[in-house]
């Protein structure tokens, strides 16, 4: 299944889109759909961001599977390292990668490609995680997860885009064109691409994905 949020032209040259979402932390702004039941084990997420806000745990997504495990992409309030983990019914996290890389720039866009597949032979590629175009190699904490681990994910469970309803955690700032591609683990290329003059990462494109609902 798929959320996709119109993106913003000023992301980057070549390929426009035509709009972006604003999330006023403040307002509590967010959006909420009931996910679809698709692939636990393999998914690829991608989401273009603008931060605004600081200081305060800023969620990117938030899903409750009907178990009750939970899996979330954050920027953590307190260092501003990105999180992304599943944590079991019983809270043990089972997948859990934090960033030694910080996300202070609240001038950048930054492209976050989420790319899973807990079923990979190699435990250290199961879960890949991208920015910009550039797969990140440096972790403070790396729960890798095990084999065949059903996640949270397009679970049919309620799908949060800029919220954490428990405890109430919102995001402050832009996000356009996330996606989550069902059943595929997919490379940073499908969403973006460096551009040929400047070397910025731009989006592209991204009609052409299958396995995913607008």
């Amino acid at each position: 299944m798929s959320i996709i949020v119109p993106a913003n032209s000023a992301v980057g040259g070549g390929y426009a889109v035509d709009n972006s979402c604003r999330f006023n932390s403040a307002s509590s702004d967010n959006l909420t759909r009931t996910s679809d039941s698709g692939n636990k084990k393999t998914f690829t997420m991608s989401f273009w961001v603008k931060r605004s806000t600081l200081g305060t745990d800023q969620v990117l997504t938030n899903i409750t599977a009907p178990s009750g495990a939970q899996g979330r992409v954050f920027f953590e309030g307190n260092t501003e390292q990105l999180e992304f983990h599943d944590v079991s019914s019983g809270g043990s996290y089972e997948i859990r990668y934090i960033t030694n890389r910080l996300f202070r720039d609240v001038s950048a866009w930054y492209n976050i490609v989420i790319a899973v597949d807990t079923e990979d032979g190699t435990a250290g590629d199961r879960v890949k995680i991208y920015v910009n175009g550039v797969q990140e190699t440096s972790f403070a904490t790396a729960t890798q997860p095990s084999s065949g681990l059903v996640t949270s994910f397009n679970s049919g469970g309620v799908m949060e885009i800029g919220s954490q309803q428990g405890p109430n955690e919102f995001f402050g700032g832009y996000m356009s064109e996330v996606i989550n591609v069902d059943g595929t683990q997919l490379a940073p290329t499908s969403f973006g691409e460096f551009d040929e003059d400047s070397g910025i990462w731009k989006p592209i494109d991204v009609s052409g994905l299958t396995d995913r609902h607008t």
